[in-house]
């Protein structure tokens, strides 16, 4: 079994210094490949630095509507430069976050239509941060015309009516550890309306660690208990889910499977 973790903050404080061992332990419980996901100037130019470090590792990396308020034409030149490098995948996280209003909301939607524009301009995927936000998320992502370059709905956690929305622009539903939850009847609703070919895994680790070790710190290698729970709630076994998801990962991001 192979598994692609598409978002996981390995980059993050709790793994410094112990990244190589944390790829270690995840490639033991089959997770062989991950993207690594920045927000903001720090992260993103570690998930850069573990790109290079790695050669199962990719990045993406971008601003986080939290960090969009520190967005400027400097951060925006740093960002073309990394976007151009041979091992970034995508753009992201970028969005809208709701809930916690780091940002101000018209700061947020400026940014997200701005990278979204930069995205288009090369045309490159994006990795869609969406928290209670989902009706403004559609809007931008539609008007952008996100069909001509790809996306992907990161630790979604909509119904099966806002997937087939989503779905309908063109992008790629990933779910996280909240799929495994017992208390996720959306997320085990909508899992099963993804098509096939549609369908990722990720850990967004350090959080959102999944059943069985929910409450604990969350790492890349629990992308696989994130596809024994996809493959539970699609009535599928976890090797075809497993192989889905490894070669729909490969799709979005533009990589050879055997590379």
């Amino acid at each position: 079994m192979q598994i692609f973790d598409t978002h996981t903050h390995l980059n993050d404080t709790p793994y410094a210094g112990k990244e190589a061992a944390y790829v270690t332990a995840a490639a033991k419980l089959g997770v062989a490949k991950m993207a690594i996901v920045g927000s903001n100037a720090g992260l993103n130019a570690g998930a850069m630095r573990l790109a290079d470090q790695f050669a199962n590792l990719y990045a993406i990396v971008g601003w986080h509507p939290d960090d969009s308020k520190d967005y400027d034409q400097a951060a925006e030149a740093e960002l073309e430069a990394q976007l151009a490098a041979p091992k970034t995948v995508a753009l992201g996280e970028i969005g809208l976050d709701y809930h916690w209003d780091n940002s101000p909301r018209e700061i947020q939607r400026r940014v997200f239509r701005r990278q979204l524009a930069i995205a288009r301009e090369l045309h490159l995927p994006v990795s869609i941060h969406s928290r209670d936000a989902f009706e403004d998320s559609y809007a931008i992502l539609k008007a952008a015309h996100l069909e001509d370059f790809g996306g992907i709905m990161h630790s979604f956690t909509g119904d099966a009516e806002w997937a087939k929305r989503f779905l309908a622009l063109g992008m790629y539903i990933s779910y996280s550890g909240i799929v495994s939850f017992k208390n996720a009847p959306l997320e085990h609703e909508s899992v099963k309306v993804i098509p096939d070919d549609r369908l990722l895994a990720e850990t967004d680790a350090p959080f959102l660690t999944p059943t069985p070790y929910r409450g604990q710190q969350n790492q890349p290698g629990n992308t696989r208990y994130v596809v024994e729970a996809e493959a539970k709630y699609r009535g599928d076994t976890p090797e075809h889910i497993a192989a889905l998801t490894w070669a729909n990962a490969h799709r979005i991001f533009g990589l050879k499977e055997n590379a």
